[in-house]
């Protein structure tokens, strides 16, 4: 190991050090009991809650992901998606947190989503509670298997070791502090990380741009491929057999440009509407000290959000022009950001941008695991087959069942070839459409009814899949992003299902006029 290397190593470790560090000291108090380690007792500022719910959402895919897309085809697809993103953002923090915070107090102070969904219909027999925590559990276990991919091609590449060993170290690690710390834990960490994370890629963004010989280079590169620097074009890199970019007297070969139509566009910014149903989101919401305190909140994390999405995909078509010929698939293109760390910094200072993808990386699935743990042990476990276990139980069943989904999620990131863009969107358009709509109508229409919600729930999951892998394989206008059509297919089940069906009971329509009124109580 040069001495290079075994300074990034050191950078690192005092960086993990930290963030363990924040796990003790919040260990005792999120231990107290199951809400503050779920929920950390709604004591959330709104600096902590709007830094750890974007640093929660953006995971190792805003620092491999993003950039590995704009690499690899363009501006148009990773443009699209962080414009989409950073509408949901906005929308998401401008409509759904006020009244979520209030509606979650008022459905008897519930601190889970599975929870939230199950008083908030008064149901008896927890159908939509087991139904909220088996969706989480599958696709948060996805999720977390793509932060695990992120560990392993990170620490593989740095250090010239293993995947699969690499993988499983970061895994064992992020587990081991997501079980000492609780949700406490996880939303100060995450704040930290969530500054590591924009400081790194403000850093590489212009050392990049620096190296490339100034703005206007990086612009004259993108805009002599064809299709990469247009909103409405797409790159299409040549491959030979083996899959891999062709690379001619020392420059990339690339095809003639894919047209993107109104239909690609739509697709893209479809990613927005997945904040509505995302429970690491959600949850902050729920979990903020104050309500009037979310509109700071929002500011906070749209400048965040702006800036950070806007800097990864500039990284992409910037790293294109320092190092056109670096990686030459789609699975490699997403070690651009790396690549670019190590060649710009001196070795400690590349160790601690390194922490960013780290960083992300832990932010991410800290909240995947946790959220997965607690839909299992607070609410099938806690809320329908022991009733009346203690909260000693409900935390060993957690932590259980937390070791449980990061053995099923390592073994999912097990392919070295995974690409993390397509993991996360997968997850992604899971929670969008199976929770997304359902949160919508919950929140601002009163003639839903339980009927309703379990259809649009099942509908939404449903068509995620199908549409994925099924009717996109026909291509064309089918081949769009499977969240946008099982979308408006599961708000399409809401309203039929409602209408169709008996309306909710009185006690359910003055619990939502009451918060529609500005009461949670």
């Amino acid at each position: 190991m040069s001495s290079e290397t075994i300074q990034i190593l050191i950078a690192m470790i005092l960086y993990m050090a930290v963030v363990i560090g924040i796990g003790i000291w919040f260990a005792k108090r999120a231990n107290k009991n199951s809400e503050n380690y779920f929920l950390g007792g709604r004591s959330l500022g709104p600096w902590v809650t709007a830094m750890s719910a974007e640093a929660s959402d953006m995971s190792g895919w805003l620092l491999m992901g993003l950039p590995g897309v704009a690499y690899w085809c363009g501006l148009a697809d990773a443009a699209w998606t962080a414009i989409g993103l950073a509408i949901g953002t906005y929308l998401n923090w401008l409509i759904v947190s006020k009244r979520l915070r209030r509606y979650s107090v008022r459905a008897n102070n519930s601190i889970t989503l599975p929870e939230f969904f199950s008083n908030r219909f008064r149901e008896k027999n927890k159908v939509l509670m087991t139904l909220s925590a088996l969706f989480i559990l599958i696709f948060f276990t996805v999720y977390a298997a793509s932060c695990f991919v992120t560990c392993g091609k990170l620490f593989s590449t740095l250090f010239g070791t293993p995947y699969v060993a690499m993988m499983i170290v970061g895994a064992v690690f992020v587990l081991v502090y997501t079980i000492l710390g609780g949700f406490l834990a996880e939303s100060a960490s995450d704040f930290m990380q969530s500054i590591v994370m924009i400081v790194a890629l403000v850093v590489i963004v212009v050392l990049g741009t620096i190296t490339a010989g100034g703005l206007g280079a990086v612009i004259d590169n993108a805009q002599s491929i064809p299709g990469f620097f247009e909103f409405f074009g797409l790159a299409t890199p040549s491959l030979n057999e083996a899959g891999e970019q062709i690379v001619r007297e020392g420059a990339p070969v690339f095809g003639e440009k894919t047209g993107y139509s109104i239909l690609s566009v739509c697709s893209m910014l479809a990613w927005g509407l997945g904040y509505f149903g995302m429970p690491q989101v959600l949850l902050r919401f729920m979990a903020i000290r104050h309500e009037k305190d979310l509109k700071r909140s929002r500011r906070i994390a749209m400048i965040w959000v702006v800036i950070s999405l806007a800097v990864a995909v500039f990284i992409g078509i910037m790293g294109r022009a320092v190092y056109p010929t670096e990686h030459l698939t789609a699975s490699a293109a997403e070690n651009i950001f790396i690549t670019l760390a190590t060649n710009s910094l001196p070795a400690i200072l590349a160790g601690f941008v390194m922490a960013g993808i780290l960083a992300a990386t832990i932010s991410s699935s800290d909240s995947y695991l946790l959220i997965a743990a607690s839909a299992v042990a607070k609410n099938v476990y806690q809320g329908i087959i022991k009733k009346k276990a203690t909260d000693k139980q409900v935390m060993l069943v957690t932590r259980i069942t937390l070791l449980a989904i990061a053995v099923i999620a390592m073994v999912i990131a097990l392919d070295e070839d995974s690409v993390i863009f397509n993991i996360v969107s997968f997850a992604w358009a899971g929670f969008g459409a199976t929770f997304g709509p359902l949160m919508l109508f919950s929140l601002f229409w009163k003639r839903l009814n339980r009927s309703g919600a379990i259809a649009g729930m099942v509908s939404g999951a449903g068509m995620v899949f199908l549409w994925k892998l099924v009717i996109s394989k026909l291509g064309g206008a089918f081949g769009i992003y499977e969240l946008l059509p099982a979308f408006i297919f599961s708000s399409i089940c809401i309203v039929v299902v409602s209408l169709l069906t008996a309306p909710p009971s009185k006690e359910i329509e003055e619990d939502f006029e009451a918060v529609k009124n500005g009461s949670a109580e």
